[in-house]
Formats: C-alpha cells, sequence, structure tokens
C-alpha cells in the first residue's frame, strides 16, 4: 500500500518566515509578504499535483480566506489535485453542506476531501454566531454528519437532534463519488464523533510515543461501534540535501520569531480551550526556545508563532524519509505537509524525499509518474514572486 501525501494552501499568505496565526489569533504580519491570490495559490497547487501529492488541506477561521470559495476558484486551475478543505458544521447548515459538497465534486471532478473542523476556541465561534459549548459544539457535529451522510446516501432525512433539525431533506443529485471526511480532535467527546461518523481520523505532529497511544484509543472506540477508520498526521516539514542545511534553515526561521510576537501568540493560545492546542503548547513549553528538538528531526519551534501544527520534520531527505517511515510503522497512512515558502518547500520535499520512499516501495506517484529527479535548486524557473 503506498503512503498518502497531501500539501497545504495558505490561505492566509505565504512568506520565507513562518506566517503564524490559527486558534484565535490573528496572522502575523509575514502573512503579506505573498498574498493569497488565486494565482498564487494555483502555483502551489500546480505544484503538489505534478510533485505527486494527493490532495492540498485549505484552512479555515477568521485568520484565512475562505476554504470554499478558495478552492473552488483554484480548482479551475489545476486537474487532478483533491482539495481537502476544511469547515465548521456549525456554520452551514448540514442540507447546505451536503448541497455544497454534491455541487463541488461534480463541478471538479470528483476532487473534494472535507476536513471538519469543530472549533476549539469559544470567542473565535461567538464572532460567527455560535454560543455552545465546546462538548455541545462536538455533539452537534455528531448530529451534522449523521444528516450530511444519509443525504450523501441518497436517504430522506428526518432528525429532531440536541442542537439539528431536519424534515424530509433529501438531496435531487448525489455526490459521486461521496467525499470522504476527515476530522481531528484530542477530546475524549472528540474521539466518539470520530469512531461514529469520519473516515480519516488525523492528528497533529506529537513525538510517535503520543501519537501511538492517541491512535490505540481511536482504533478502539471504531472498533465498538463496528468501524475501521484510517490515519493521518499534519505536520510542517523542512527537509534538505544536509541536516546541516536543513537545521540552519530552521534556525532561520527561529531567528525570525519577534519575542513580543511570541509573548502575544503564547498568551492567545493559552486560553485555548482546544485539548490538541494545549499538547501542541506542552510540547515547547508555553513559549521556549530551548529544546525544541522534542524527538530526532521533530523540532517544535513553528509552534511558537503559530496555532494549530506546530511541529515540523526537519532533517536531510533520508532522515525525513525516515521519520515517515517511523510513524508510518505506528499505522499512519496520509501525512499532510506544509513548509515556508509553501512553493518551494513543495519542491524540496517533492524531490528529495518522495523519490527515497518510492524506491524504498513505500510510495508510488498517484498519477503513475517516475517521482522528480533530485535537483540542487528545486523551485528554479517557477516566476516566484520575491
Amino acid at each position: 500500500m503506498s503512503l498518502i501525501f497531501h500539501w497545504f494552501l495558505p490561505t492566509n499568505g505565504d512568506s520565507r518566515h513562518v506566517v503564524g496565526g490559527g486558534h484565535g489569533t490573528p496572522a502575523t504580519a509575514s502573512g503579506r509578504d505573498r498574498p493569497p491570490t488565486v494565482a498564487y495559490l494555483s502555483q502551489i497547487a500546480r505544484a503538489a499535483e505534478d510533485l505527486g501529492f494527493v490532495g492540498a488541506l485549505t484552512p479555515t477561521g477568521a485568520w484565512c480566506e475562505d476554504a470554499w470559495l478558495t478552492t473552488a476558484m483554484v480548482s479551475e486551475n489545476s486537474e487532478r489535485l483533491k482539495f481537502l478543505v476544511a469547515f465548521r458544521p456549525g456554520f452551514v447548515a448540514p442540507t447546505l453542506a451536503a448541497q455544497m459538497a454534491s455541487t463541488f465534486q461534480r463541478q471538479s471532478g470528483g476532487r473534494l476531501l472535507l476536513n471538519v473542523v469543530t472549533g476549539g476556541e469559544s470567542h473565535e465561534q461567538r464572532a460567527y454566531g455560535d454560543f455552545l459549548d465546546k462538548d455541545a459544539r462536538y455533539r452537534r457535529t455528531g448530529e451534522f454528519l449523521e444528516i450530511v451522510r444519509g443525504l450523501w446516501e441518497g436517504k430522506t432525512v428526518d432528525l429532531h437532534g440536541e442542537h439539528l433539525r431536519v424534515e424530509d431533506a433529501r438531496l435531487a443529485r448525489l455526490p459521486d463519488p461521496i467525499p470522504e471526511v476527515y476530522f481531528g480532535g484530542s477530546s475524549p467527546i472528540a474521539g466518539e464523533v470520530a469512531a461514529r461518523h469520519v473516515d480519516v481520523y488525523l492528528t497533529w505532529g506529537e513525538p510517535p510515543a503520543q501519537v501511538a497511544e492517541k491512535i490505540a484509543r481511536i482504533r478502539k472506540l471504531a472498533v465498538q461501534e463496528g468501524r475501521t477508520l484510517r490515519f493521518g498526521i499534519r505536520l510542517h516539514v523542512i527537509t534538505r540535501d544536509t541536516s546541516e542545511q536543513a537545521w540552519a534553515e530552521a534556525d532561520r526561521l527561529l531567528a525570525g520569531f519577534d519575542p513580543e510576537t511570541v509573548r502575544a501568540v503564547q498568551a492567545g493560545l493559552a486560553r485555548s480551550e482546544s485539548e490538541g492546542q494545549q499538547r501542541m503548547l506542552a510540547l515547547h513549553g508555553g513559549g521556549s526556545r530551548d529544546g525544541l528538538e522534542i524527538h530526532p528531526n521533530l523540532w517544535a519551534g513553528i509552534g511558537l508563532v503559530r496555532g494549530g501544527a506546530g511541529t515540523a520534520l526537519v532533517g536531510s531527505h533520508t532522515e525525513v524519509a525516515e521519520r515517515i517511515k517511523e510513524y508510518a510503522a505506528l499505522g499512519i497512512e496520509e501525512f499532510v505537509f506544509s513548509g515556508y515558502p509553501h512553493l518551494e518547500e513543495a519542491y524540496w520535499f517533492g524531490e528529495g524525499v518522495l523519490p527515497k520512499l518510492q524506491a524504498q516501495g513505500l510510495w508510488q506517484h498517484p498519477y503513475g509518474q517516475q517521482a522528480a529527479p533530485s535537483a540542487q535548486v528545486p523551485f528554479a524557473g517557477t516566476g516566484t514572486p520575491s
């Protein structure tokens, strides 16, 4: 079985520095270095497609552009890349969301994947008119997915739930194929929702021992529901021809973190209700710049200025491939990567790491192509904005 790799569309802006933000914190000023125009995001999408990434995650929240609209436009400038669209079920009526997904599938040629984000920050949810507490939001997510999945299967749905109510709901045209549902959450109630409703459970890039514990817990819950899930992991990546070059790049990014920005971001993230976010903060001690390599080639520096996924694989192409193999041995089948800038880093990974995994029989190009040969300057001639 081939491992599956996805990339990331930075709809909050891109830069040669880390663009912070997320989980209730705004994007940092570096996000204005390369605005998230459809033209630039399409460059990234086409590069990811050519290199062999299956899909591209697009975030959701007040800090970035709307994922549905942006991916619909970018899909017109790509051919095969799928779009892992993050969205919050509390903001869209379930029947409308099911219809939107069905339309996206038809118009894109079946290239929609859905990343359901329940929302871990009450203050941000309230800005959108959602005043439920965290546990209630997860219960609503469960009802939402029950409705949507029933509609996608061609059923007429009647549900009088705790939070959602629909009567005689039905889709005139069904999605083909039915979009796969991706979902993450570290709290007990998140595990229950995942076990009952989702296809792929995503975890942020914690050290392997913690990931193994989480996989075992979610897998057990799924078995109790009579279901089998796949597992994925969300990480950043800094990969170069040598380990020294990769860590020099990590040090360069770290040197660009303004101390006041770090303090402000960490203060905001410390108020997060997300258990997953608190687990991310614990990896770097809430803002410490010391001891950031928390497992061989696993660096927690990104989390100093960015909410959500805060760790990166850092090392030579061989080292990064070995860490991927380590996570794969735990049961991780899908990897969602990103890097700064996203255009150049996609080439470093695609031309450096994927050929090594392909040579070991762990990955094959989804479109039947060979991985690109390694190149010293992988992004030459892309016309990247400075």
